[in-house]
């Protein structure tokens, strides 16, 4: 006894021993058989991060668990996922040792995307099987496949499902999705127990149907996998929260499928049409008191091919209906829904919806319309009417919506309209036959402004070939604007999401930018010194909008653009693909006259502008205390008092409140001072330039017709040269500033003789008095620092020396010419001797008459300028 359970102890020691090191003996070579037999077999590359094998997690069951698995597909779908997850699958023990005949018990697939695509050819990225071109022969039996399903349960967690047909143009989406099912599937026919919830999104042809709707369906399924037809036996479906039952069957040939299904919903209460709606907006619907009906039947019966659909005919109903939620004060009453999907023929074309009647009334109020829509696949053809008055304030008073925003306005409408999707698409209003009124007056939208937009009143008339805006009445915040036009496209806008298309007229009496920000904050002033970056505050910037392509001719007595208040402003604007373009824009500004042509642009992250401004005649002081821009291109300007002109061509980027970010400016400018008087007590570096230079009397200074040109570079403002007359003393500056208010400049000051004193006077009439009064020196002038702390230097040594040179030069000169003389005479023969030999006269001894020393000289200059430039006055 002891020796036979010593014997069972050492094989159930041996197994264990098997079993634990099993899945490190087999993993290797069982995933290089696994994958290369796999994608020799497949025009996609499937591959994992992990194959995990285990003998004890579903003992007796081995697991294979495949994590983060793929497949991507090869050409014509080069490079697409067509799915992905994790994988875990179970089967018997000796399935591992299997070549043939290979069972699965279970799987398990989680975390999946399953992405199909089917081209505009009809080529589907799922059909990855290689193709055999070896011909079959007819005495070769079928070789019976080596894949058997013995599923007793699945499950497939947290997935999506995407397919996309471009042929059909249709999409549809299943996230979300939860699905769990047991039967054993290894029987040709057997029953399935189902469970499936996910949300579900449907469009066709650019028309979505259902979004996100959340669909559930319990059900168990008969499968025959002999004749693979699926039949309902018991089951009941949810679309959010209205529930349907199925009874029917869908079958796969070999090249068609065919289809044969009814659904009804299993009672007539009106609550089922508020269960259509998704719960985020309507609560509480088992408490909501209804009268009368509301079924959906339908039948989808028929083959499906290349060319055919089943035949349909779905039916919505509800008469006399009404229904009234506990806590709120109105009812919606005499609701009336007959609407019809039917499709006779089985071909997508004749596919069409009729909806006869839809009517409703709200606080007496009623609302009524009609429409059918024919050819739905090919070009849709519309019919529709619509009367009535919807009270937008109502909305809340019949329904538990938590809206961010609570509508507030009335919508009138009278009109009817025929038309057919492919005149809306390209515009043909030859082809679209509108007729009525519609308007919406006490309108109130909160659209993310600092205030709410507030339509006081809006009317569209509609005629054959044209739709009219009668008028728009709107304010927000202190802004008020009017605006009547056309519409071009209405049509397109309302019913295939295109541009709004139009041509206005927009008159303002005040008209706020600051209105418009987003965040219910004004703009603060902007400041060049912390203009480097765009912003990145929680303020979001102004967005010129994308679904807007117009023309706008404006007029507006009062502009307000940050702290610039403009009069009397006028041009032409065109907003197109999120730019806004203005043409020949004039104001009154700052005493004078402002003309501008530009664009500003929100398509990208960061704004940018480019833009012509011209500036005639207006006042110095005024515009640069309220123009910071003008303040950064030219500081020393406000030391001026008077008018000048200027034209800037710039471009660059915008920073959120739309103000120009100086270091990204590119472009010139010109500026004209027309008349100006200086202040030096309002510029630093003027009033160091007058304690330096005390005979430039910079108090009385009067500026005319001075001109200068700029350039900028990377946050640099490069200054050409440029004169100006200082009672007769001319200046000659240039140079550069920058960003961060740096100066590097360089003035030449050209003083004349009248004011260099008698000393030096009186050396320039000894050599030349005829050159002494045209007699000037040069003084440079450097300045650097800040805007606010400059500093002066004077280049003395540089003006002496040259004053220096000219006098020695001068007096050189003239004693060349006296030798030069003497020499003549003796040349002469004796021509000169008298005049030579003269008793009583002496001869000029060039060679001991000396003229007064370069450092004599400079030391007299150097004196002399020393008084001038300190203001010691020279007579």
């Amino acid at each position: 006894m002891k020796k036979t359970l010593k014997i069972t102890g050492i094989v159930v020691t041996i197994l264990i021993i098997l079993l634990i090191s099993a899945p490190f003996l087999f993993r290797g070579s069982l995933e290089r058989l696994l994958l290369k037999s796999i994608n020799e077999n497949l025009n996609a590359q499937v591959q994992w991060e992990k194959l995990d094998l285990s003998l004890f997690r579903n003992f007796p069951d081995a697991s294979l668990k495949l994590q983060n698995f793929s497949v991507i597909n090869k050409t014509p779908f080069e490079g697409d996922t067509l799915a992905k997850g994790t994988l875990n699958l179970e089967m018997g023990l000796m399935q591992l040792f299997k070549s043939e005949d290979l069972k699965i018990d279970a799987f398990h697939l989680e975390d999946a995307l399953v992405n199909i695509k089917v081209d505009s050819t009809g080529v589907a990225n799922y059909d990855i099987a290689l193709k055999d071109d070896a011909p079959v022969k007819e005495d070769t039996p079928d070789e019976a496949s080596n894949f058997k399903l013995n599923l007793q349960n699945y499950t497939i967690k947290n997935s999506r499902i995407n397919y996309s047909d471009e042929s059909s143009k249709m999409y549809f989406a299943l996230t979300d999705f939860q699905h769990r099912g047991k039967g054993d599937l290894s029987e040709d026919i057997t029953n399935l127990d189902t469970h499936s919830e996910a949300n579900i999104s449907f469009s066709m042809d650019g028309t979505e149907y259902l979004s996100n709707h959340r669909l559930a369906l319990d059900a168990i399924l008969e499968l025959d996998l002999n004749q693979m037809k699926f039949s309902f036996l018991e089951n009941e479906g949810r679309i959010n929260e209205l529930p349907l039952v199925f009874n029917g069957f869908f079958q796969m040939h070999e090249n068609h499928n065919e289809i044969d299904l009814t659904f009804s919903t299993p009672s007539s209460d009106f609550k089922n049409f508020l269960a259509i709606i998704p719960k985020e907006y309507v609560k509480q619907i088992e408490d909501v008191k209804t009268t009368g009906n509301f079924t959906v039947n339908g039948v989808i019966k028929g083959n499906i091919d290349e060319e055919h659909i089943p035949t349909m005919d779905i039916k919505v109903f509800s008469d006399d209906a009404s229904f009234k939620y506990p806590d709120l004060p109105m009812a919606v009453q005499n609701i009336t829904i007959d609407a019809q999907l039917l499709n006779e023929t089985g071909l997508l074309k004749d596919t069409y919806l009729n909806i006869p009647k839809l009517t409703f009334t709200v606080d007496g109020s009623p609302f009524r319309m009609k429409a059918l829509v024919k050819n739905f696949m090919e070009n849709a053809i519309v019919d529709m009417e619509m009367q009535g008055i919807i009270n937008l304030a109502n909305i809340e008073k019949i329904l538990p919506l938590e809206l961010e925003s609570k509508p507030e306005g009335i919508f009138k409408a009278d009109f009817s309209a025929k038309f057919d999707m492919e005149s809306v698409e390209k515009e043909r209003y030859d082809r679209i036959d509108a007729r009525g009124n519609a308007s919406l007056s006490k309108f109130k939208y909160d659209g993310g402004f600092k205030n709410p937009l507030q339509i006081a009143q809006a009317s569209v008339s509609m005629n054959p070939n044209l739709i009219r805006l009668n008028e728009l009445q709107a304010t927000t915040g202190t802004t008020d604007f009017n605006v009547s036009g056309s519409l071009h496209n209405l049509f397109a806008f309302l019913m295939k999401k295109q541009n709004l298309k139009g041509s206005f007229a927009l008159n303002s009496n005040n008209f706020n930018v600051s209105d418009f920000m987003t965040d219910g904050s004004a703009p603060e002033k902007s400041n060049p010194e912390k203009s480097e970056t765009p912003k990145t505050s929680q303020q979001e910037a102004i967005k010129v909008p994308d679904f807007l392509e117009a023309n706008f001719d404006f007029n507006a007595k009062t502009v307000v653009y940050d702290n610039i208040t403009l009069k009397n402003a006028k041009g032409t604007a065109t907003i197109k693909d999120e730019t806004v373009s203005i043409k020949n824009f004039t104001s009154d500004l700052f005493g004078g006259r402002i003309a501008f042509d530009g664009n500003v642009s929100t398509k990208e992250a960061t704004p940018t502008f480019g833009m012509t401004l011209d500036l005639s005649k207006i006042d110095i002081v005024q515009s640069f205390r309220e123009m910071e821009m003008l303040q950064f291109l030219a500081p020393i300007a406000q030391a001026l008092q008077g008018s000048l002109n200027t034209k800037f061509n710039l471009s660059g980027k915008l920073d959120n409140e739309l103000s120009p970010v100086m270091s990204s400016l590119s472009g010139d400018a010109v500026a004209e001072i027309i008349s100006a008087q200086v202040d030096p007590q309002k510029a630093p570096v003027v009033s160091q330039l007058q304690d330096k230079m005390a005979f430039l009397n910079l108090n009385e200074l009067n500026l005319k017709n001075v001109s200068t040109h700029f350039n900028f570079n990377n946050g640099q403002i490069e200054v050409k040269p440029f004169h100006f007359d200082a009672k007769g003393v001319d200046v000659a500056v240039s140079g550069t500033h920058g960003l961060d208010k740096s100066m590097n400049y360089n003035l030449n000051i050209d003083v004349p003789a009248k004011y260099l004193g008698n000393d030096i006077t009186k050396l320039l009439r000894e050599l030349d008095p005829a050159e002494a009064e045209k007699a000037h020196i040069v003084v440079p002038v450097g300045i650097t620092g800040s805007f606010n702390q400059p500093k002066v230097s004077l280049n003395m040594e540089s003006a002496i020396k040259e004053l220096t040179n000219k006098l020695v030069k001068k007096e050189k000169d003239k004693l060349i010419d006296k030798g030069k003389d003497f020499l003549g005479g003796l040349l002469d023969g004796g021509k000169q001797k008298d005049s030579v030999s003269t008793p009583g006269t002496t001869k000029p001894d060039t060679t001991n008459t000396k003229p007064n020393t370069q450092q004599q000289v400079e030391d007299k200059i150097k004196g002399a300028l020393d008084g001038i430039l300190k203001g010691k006055k020279k007579n």
